[in-house]
């Protein structure tokens, strides 16, 4: 047996043989190069854009009302049901004007009949010019009574000014309506807008015809509207304006959606990279940067990014202007890895 004294030093004899042999640490700049695509990094001029709420809105929209008191006889419709232009909505009955309707006529046949008399004894000299005369303004004025009456009977119908759908039902057949009481909301389905209320600081600076960029979230839908109208006056307790953004053909909204519109301000210095070019390691935000002009290594970069505008994304801080980016990192990329351009 060996003296234990000898003992350490045996064992480290033998971690030094195993030593020898061991293969040495691979380090990046010993990886073959990766082959990437390159991106440089520019300051542009962008403007800040502020975003304000709105709510989607039918063009056309009514809420129809009646003009006569009556029970209301006929509420034929249902809510949500597609109306045409022309269609019975409601029907009042309203006994008292049609009987008015009736005495009128009874009046208009007496004075035409009274008239068409004179005139055959005045034809016969039995009667005065004068007498006519005051006989073909009774008539007229006769005409004009049966006109009225017809026109308030007519108001006992309700017909749908437009195309559209029946939006909310504010009656029940059977109840009594009055004068300005409202009886159903119609809303046209064909065109939509967006109305808001723009801050006045900004809004002064649009001009109708400008193009906003408005995201309806619950459709998870954008879209750029036109602004169509612009309030010249502002609301002095909120410093808001007023304004109509046209929703584009076919996108598929719905009447009372919520929307986010962003609204340009004055334009700032930004530094803008291709959105593909930033990944991201945990909560970690970085780039890989192509050192010497791009013909050397990569370099890792920590950054921090702003807003998303396009397929571009702002940098606010870890890169310079002018820096060539590595866009799509290839996955597995190292810090100090060589590099191979492609065009």
């Amino acid at each position: 047996m060996k003296p234990a004294h000898l003992l350490p030093l045996v064992a480290l004899a033998l971690l030094a043989g195993c030593g020898k042999h061991s293969s040495p640490a691979i380090t990046a700049p010993d990886f073959p190069a990766a082959k990437v695509r390159l991106a440089t990094a520019h300051v542009v001029s962008t403007p800040v854009l502020t975003e304000t709420t709105g709510t989607i809105r039918p063009v056309q929209r009514a809420t129809l009302a009646a003009k006569v008191m009556g029970a209301i006889e006929e509420l034929p419709v249902t809510l949500g049901q597609t109306v045409h232009a022309g269609d019975v909505v409601a029907r009042i009955g309203a006994g008292e004007i049609s009987a008015r309707v009736l005495q009128a006529q009874s009046q208009l046949n007496v004075a035409q009949r009274d008239l068409d008399r004179e005139r055959d004894l005045l034809a016969k000299g039995a009667s005065t010019a004068d007498m006519v005369k005051g006989l073909e303004d009774r008539l007229a004025m006769t005409k004009a009574m049966v006109g009225e009456a017809e026109a308030i009977l007519a108001y006992t119908t309700l017909r749908a000014p437009f195309d559209g759908v029946v939006a909310r039902k504010l009656a029940n057949a059977g109840d009594l309506a009055a004068p300005s009481m409202p009886l159903l909301e119609l809303e046209g389905t064909g065109a939509f807008e967006v109305e808001a209320a723009l801050p006045d600081s900004l809004a002064s600076k649009l001009v109708v015809g400008t193009e906003l960029s408005v995201t309806v979230p619950v459709a998870n839908i954008t879209f750029g509207g036109i602004l169509a109208e612009l309030s010249s006056a502002a609301d002095s307790s909120a410093h808001t304006v007023s304004a109509k953004i046209s929703v584009p053909p076919g996108t598929a909204v719905r009447s009372g959606q919520y929307a986010r519109v962003q609204v340009p301000g004055a334009p700032v210095a930004t530094l803008l990279v291709p959105a593909s070019a930033v990944s991201k390691f945990g909560q970690i935000e970085r780039v890989f940067v192509a050192e010497d002009g791009g013909k050397g290594r990569a370099a890792l970069r920590l950054v921090k990014t702003g807003a998303v505008r396009g397929d571009r994304i702002e940098i606010l801080s870890g890169i310079d202007d002018g820096e060539n980016v590595i866009v799509d990192p290839p996955a597995g990329l190292r810090d100090g890895q060589p590099l191979e351009i492609q065009l």
